[in-house]
């Protein structure tokens, strides 16, 4: 039960009461906490009980409930907290949470399938080339900012390019926040467009998006339990403010009120095979994140993966898997996984650097990167 009491502070509380289990989202928010209707216990923000109206004048009995409650902390216009045993780490600092509010857009979708297939699609870059591949041009560049059409370093956009060569080289390089993936494709005699992507440690991606290289797209995916779960879209630019309301019409269209997409498997994503002759690849409209969904959400709640035949292009997937299992090893022996950040001076991630351009073939590709760090 996640709430702002009276002065604005964040609560994250069990939803059952300590008394008789009642459920707290439908308490009254007065008294400097949260009040449950059934008896009128009252919680703050920390989970003390502050008041057992019923209980006699003299009674201590409040002293001896702690409720379940979590520290919470609030950057980029989404709520965080720490559900995890001791003291929480430091929250990342990364540069989508702390441009001005103007330049970020953020929004959520329901995903029905496991959160790890969900972010596995966001590493795999040879699906750029064929689910979300569009014929029409002008569709193309339908509600994209016209400052990033293109891709930097060329005339044509990234649409293009990803169809103009769907077998790239891809490089993968552990990096102390997860992996960074590096792909090259051959555009013409002397020239790649090379693509920047993050996977990063546990749940969450860093990759060009409708900013291209003034910013990028964070998809943050996170479980709800082991077959559902939330993405958070966040995308930003460093060099001007969004136009919100125009992502807010467009995603308005695609996800409802409750953040379901319009799109899902009940009405089978809304294909039309006419779209397909000469518009778009997958016959699904034009919204990328439903592109997504309907690709992780048909593996099924959650995929088996030994009926999976993995080849080179998936360098980046495996890569992935083995270091979360890794991990997993790490957290059995004691150990803190990867990207747990408990240290401030640590909290700088100038290396994270997301691309979406095209360089001359005589530059070193993968390490083109370092010439963008920000320092």
């Amino acid at each position: 039960m996640l709430f702002r009491d009276e002065k604005q502070r964040l609560g994250l509380l069990g939803l059952h009461c300590s008394h008789r289990g009642a459920d707290l989202s439908f308490g009254r928010l007065e008294d400097g906490g949260l009040r449950c209707l059934y008896h009128g216990w009252l919680y703050d923000t920390g989970g003390r009980c502050l008041e057992q109206p019923g209980e006699p004048p003299e009674s201590q009995y409040k002293e001896k409930i702690h409720h379940k409650a979590y520290p919470c902390q609030e950057a980029g216009n989404i709520i965080f907290t720490y559900m995890g045993p001791g003291d929480p780490p430091i929250l990342p600092a990364y540069e989508i949470l702390n441009v001005p509010e103007e330049h970020r857009f953020v929004c959520k979708v329901w995903s029905d399938c496991n959160y790890l297939q969900g972010n596995e699609g966001n590493i795999d870059p040879v699906h750029l080339s064929f689910l979300h591949s569009i014929f029409d041009e002008n569709l193309a560049g339908a509600g994209r900012p016209t400052p990033y059409r293109t891709v930097r370093g060329s005339e044509a956009s990234p649409n293009q390019l990803f169809g103009d060569n769907m077998a790239p080289t891809i490089d993968v390089e552990e990096t102390d926040f997860g992996l960074r993936i590096s792909t090259c494709r051959g555009v013409g005699q002397d020239k790649g467009y090379l693509r920047v992507s993050n996977f990063v440690m546990p749940n969450l991606s860093a990759v060009p998006g409708e900013t291209q290289g003034a910013g990028y797209l964070s998809n943050w995916h996170v479980p709800i339990d082991d077959e559902r779960h939330w993405k958070y879209m966040i995308v930003f630019s460093r060099e001007a403010p969004l136009d919100k309301e125009k992502f807010r019409r467009r995603y308005a269209a695609e996800i409802d009120a409750n953040y379901r997409p319009v799109r899902n498997p009940t009405n089978r994503y809304l294909q039309d095979r006419a779209e397909m002759k000469n518009k778009t690849f997958a016959g699904m409209g034009l919204f990328f994140a439903e592109h997504d969904l309907f690709a992780t959400e048909s593996m099924g709640p959650i995929r088996d993966r030994t009926q999976e035949h993995l080849g080179q292009t998936d360098k980046a997937i495996i890569a992935a898997r083995r270091l979360l299992l890794k991990m997993i090893r790490n957290m059995q022996q004691d150990g803190e996984p990867l990207h747990v950040i408990r240290d401030p001076g640590a909290n700088r991630f100038p290396h994270l650097v997301v691309l979406s351009e095209v360089i001359p073939q005589s530059m070193d590709w993968r390490s083109y990167w370092k010439t963008k760090v920000r320092e």
